[in-house]
């Protein structure tokens, strides 16, 4: 996991981080964490898989052609490389 260095955070933003991580009964390390998870994967994304499956029931497939949106691979694909 990598770290990462914010500076020139205003007293005041940094004293409402705090009472925030307070409140949620975290660190504010956890908490600013949590923070930028959210603001970069809200809950309310569409999800391609859960999107195609919708479709394939809207669409009134079989239940074994809706099983193959499950067998979807789920290895981690490389990256590009543009070199």
């Amino acid at each position: 996991m990598t770290t990462l260095t914010i500076r020139n955070v205003p007293d005041e933003v940094l004293r409402a981080l705090q009472i925030r991580a307070e409140r949620q009964g975290r660190s504010m390390e956890s908490d600013i964490r949590a923070i930028l998870e959210e603001a970069v994967l809200p809950e309310r994304r569409i999800k391609l898989g859960t999107l195609l499956y919708d479709i394939g029931r809207e669409a009134n497939l079989s239940e074994e052609e809706l099983a193959n949106f499950d067998q979807r691979d789920r290895t981690p694909t490389e990256p590009p490389s543009f070199e």
